[in-house]
């Protein structure tokens, strides 16, 4: 065995650094591992959105219901939709798939992540499908009962400001006291008489 390949083999058992460069291998690529965010029983099972990822669930379904509601009116030259069509586009708009949506983990903190919605780590893991479709449209139908489609169309009228304001924010809003960003604080518990 010539002195070189005794080397080598010396340096690949021992486990040496640079055995491969030395040796004539190419240096082995580094892998990162992105793990998927671990959801916890209510995040996987309940019906109902988790109270931590209603803000953004918000975010999405205001956006998702301008984009709807300005591309109908594209299609009529801008103009005003007429209280049938705009009543339609909320259907559509609360009964789509939902699909690319879904949750992510950035620092520790579960961030609901899709369209509309900011970009959270350009590198992670996103779980879609599972219960968020059904919750995001259980919740875009109930804030149009909540508010009524005439009153949602009103505000999609004055801008997707508006829209977010009605939806998201104020007293009732699940991203809370109208500050744009922030999570909904902890509501109380209230006893029931």
């Amino acid at each position: 065995m010539g002195p070189a390949l005794a080397a080598c083999l010396a340096l690949s058992l021992l486990g040496g650094t640079g055995a491969e460069e030395r040796c004539g291998d190419p240096p082995a690529a580094r892998s990162h591992s992105i793990p998927a965010p671990q959801l916890s029983p209510e995040e996987q099972l309940s019906p109902h959105m988790p109270e931590s990822l209603r803000c953004d669930a918000c975010r999405a379904i205001a956006f998702q219901i301008e984009e709807q509601l300005s591309r109908a009116e594209g299609k009529v030259g801008r103009k005003a939709l007429k209280e049938s069509d705009y009543m339609e586009v909320l259907e559509r708009s609360c009964s789509q798939d939902w699909e690319s949506y879904g949750v992510q983990e950035l620092d520790g903190q579960k961030r609901l992540a899709g369209p509309g919605l900011p970009r959270q780590e350009p590198v992670s893991v996103m779980v879609s499908g599972g219960p968020w479709p059904g919750r995001l449209s259980k919740m875009c139908h109930g804030y149009v009962g909540e508010q009524g489609e005439a009153q949602i169309y009103e505000s999609h009228r004055r801008g997707p400001a508006a829209l977010r304001e009605l939806l998201c924010h104020g007293d009732k809003g699940p991203c809370g006291g109208g500050k744009a960003g922030a999570p909904a604080p902890p509501k109380a518990l209230q006893n029931e008489l």
